[in-house]
């Protein structure tokens, strides 16, 4: 059988932020079609790591690949769909379907009005997270739960080949964290590759292929997600006493 292809490589990430070390020597991979968790408390450089892998912050060391090609030199950023945790602030005046239209752009030709193609990949978007009957509603208007699935949806209009969720479950009911399991399983059937950064697993727990534990700015664990049911439950309740081991309900301390 045929190793899936590769779409994300880290080697040796190092990051430093005001001089103190945040993230120390990361390496992993990401292959299509696999859910890929990042957990890890507070501080443990979960947030800081998915922005290096994009790009948006520098590294002081390390090499990082997207789809076979070095960051320095990529630009086909139609491939990956990017949910950054939920701010919403510079968005509140614009409407529903203007926001998930926006994750259309790096198909788009400058200065040309959307395609059919753009319109029915927006509506299929809305469709997804059912939201399709809010399109015309502002955004501030809608709950916490129903802005992640907007933001979920720009991700979903650009038909990603990898996408990259930092925090997709926080501050949501398990309604709306199931909601985003069926959109993912669905995604990875169709050959996406996932990277989500979790907190606790929740809901989304049975979809993860590998866990990805940091704690101190270094990888602790990588590998299945059931290996590390000793240390503490997909819901986030602490097991052990091990200070390294306390990372998923928030008690890890910068």
């Amino acid at each position: 059988m045929t190793a899936a292809p590769v779409v994300l490589a880290a080697d040796d990430v190092t990051v430093e932020l005001g001089g103190l070390p945040v993230l120390r020597g990361i390496t992993f991979s990401v292959h299509a079609g696999e859910a890929v968790a990042l957990l890890g408390g507070n501080g443990s450089g979960k947030s800081t790591l998915v922005r290096s892998l994009l790009g948006l912050v520098p590294r002081q060391r390390g090499t990082v690949e997207l789809f076979g090609r070095p960051l320095a030199g990529f630009g086909d950023w139609a491939r990956i769909g990017y949910v950054p945790q939920r701010s919403t602030a510079s968005l509140s005046g614009a409407k529903v379907r203007e926001v998930v239209a926006a994750g259309r752009l790096a198909h788009r030709r400058p200065f040309l009005p959307p395609r059919p193609a753009d319109r029915a990949a927006v509506t299929r978007a809305l469709e997804a997270v059912g939201m399709a009957d809010r399109a015309g509603d502002r955004l501030s208007v809608l709950s916490g739960g129903q802005q992640q699935r907007v933001l979920i949806a720009r991700a979903l209009a650009g038909e990603p080949e990898l996408l990259v969720l930092d925090e997709p479950t926080a501050g949501v009911d398990l309604a709306h964290q199931e909601v985003l399991a069926t959109l993912l399983r669905d995604s990875l059937r169709a050959g996406t590759a996932v990277m989500v950064v979790l907190h606790e697993a929740g809901a989304l727990g049975p979809l993860v292929d590998r866990a990805v534990l940091l704690s101190e700015g270094r990888i602790a664990h990588d590998g299945p997600l059931g290996d590390l049911a000793g240390t503490f439950e997909t819901g986030g309740h602490e097991h052990g006493h091990d200070h390294h081991h306390r990372l998923l309900d928030g008690t890890v301390e910068r």
